[in-house]
């Protein structure tokens, strides 16, 4: 019913924005793994709504609790199951467009799908589902650090503003130093007081988060339907608001000449590394040992403050008025959720790998 993620290391998130709470079944975790709960605390520190001037007001401290799979600070094998209790839900906020369909909503089509919708916050279709998998994703990364693997993300782009440094060229440690998630402090202040002004305009605004994974071994990755860069696509346009996925030079590589874009080969001791990187990393589907990078587009929030035309359930011309507390603009919260989905597909193709030849 597409609730599930992943081959070995598999997980299943179920709950609502407005219901008691949302988790995860985190299957496949290899035993032995030692749980980190202070470490993932913190993951969901940075994804929970509330946490500054730029974010949704909703109040939500996102603590989790580990019901099964973990024992004396380490993961048994068995599956790990996770809950996120919600305290701060304000349902009669969407009481006013119980039969209303908001534009670029998931409402219409949940309707026309399922017959029955919950439209408190947009109920399973909400980006609060993606809680869940940043709590299993923390989890994903705990295993890809046992095995020397990082994966960081950050703001890129809101609007027109634009960093057009490479991430070989920024601080990456200065990422969590400002409210908006960017690395560049001068580029990070504009961001912000862009973001400010489109708040105050009643509006909202998109942007891109870009994300390196460094210390992946070559090897990840099973051709031909299941290529490693197809499943980080996969991953990244599960996660709500995602408007598009590229993977290395992108779509700036058409630009290019296969003699400027070819990656050589060289032997640095016993290792053969590529002199560029225009692949991302994945070569034939398959990483090749380089740093894999990657930018994901979201589009503007969907809940605007301003009055919109629209329809009801019955085909009415309605008007549809914004209430409620929203995110002006969703990047600074995908940061965490982009690392999560990578770190997820990541440490499934390691355990695949694992049992890819003698």
């Amino acid at each position: 019913m597409g609730n599930s993620f992943g081959k070995l290391f598999r997980i299943s998130t179920f709950g609502e924005s407005h219901g008691k709470g949302l988790g995860v079944i985190i299957d496949g975790c290899p035993a032995g793994l030692k749980i980190d709960e202070e470490y993932i605390r913190n993951e969901m520190q940075r994804r929970k709504p509330g946490q500054s001037k730029i974010t949704t007001q909703r109040k939500e401290e996102d603590e989790f609790q580990i019901l099964s799979g973990v024992f004396e600070g380490k993961s048994t094998g068995t599956p790990i199951g996770m809950v996120i209790m919600n305290t701060d839900q304000k349902s009669k906020d969407y009481g006013h467009i119980a039969d209303k369909f908001r534009p670029s909503h998931a409402d219409y089509t949940y309707q026309e799908k399922y017959g029955i919708r919950d439209y408190r916050g947009g109920g399973r279709s909400s980006a609060r589902e993606t809680s869940a998998r940043v709590a299993a994703g923390a989890i994903a990364k705990l295993m890809l650090k046992h095995f020397g693997i990082s994966i960081q993300a950050y703001v890129s782009q809101v609007g027109d503003l634009k960093l057009e440094k490479s991430y070989l060229d920024l601080d990456l440690d200065q990422t969590e130093n400002n409210i908006i998630r960017c690395p560049d402090p001068v580029m990070a202040e504009k961001m912000i007081d862009f973001i400010d002004e489109i708040r105050k305009s009643r509006d909202t605004v998109g942007g891109v988060v870009s994300c390196v994974a460094k210390g992946v071994p070559p090897g990840l990755g099973e051709p031909v339907f299941d290529r490693l860069n197809a499943e980080l696509g996969k991953a990244m346009l599960s996660i709500n608001a995602v408007k598009g996925f590229e993977y290395g030079s992108g779509f700036e590589g058409v630009k290019m000449r296969g003699s400027e874009h070819n990656d050589i080969f060289y032997t640095e001791g016993d290792k053969v590394k590529t002199r560029t990187n225009y692949s991302g990393g994945i070569q034939g589907g398959i990483s090749n040992g380089e740093d894999i990078y990657f930018k994901v587009a979201f589009k503007p929030v969907a809940t605007i403050m301003i009055d919109q035309e629209s329809v009801n359930e019955v085909g009415e011309s309605v008007t549809v008025s914004g209430k409620g507390r929203h995110d002006p603009c969703v990047v600074p919260r995908a940061v965490p959720i982009v690392e999560a989905m990578g770190a997820l597909v990541l440490a499934d193709y390691l355990l695949i790998s694992r049992a890819n030849k003698l």
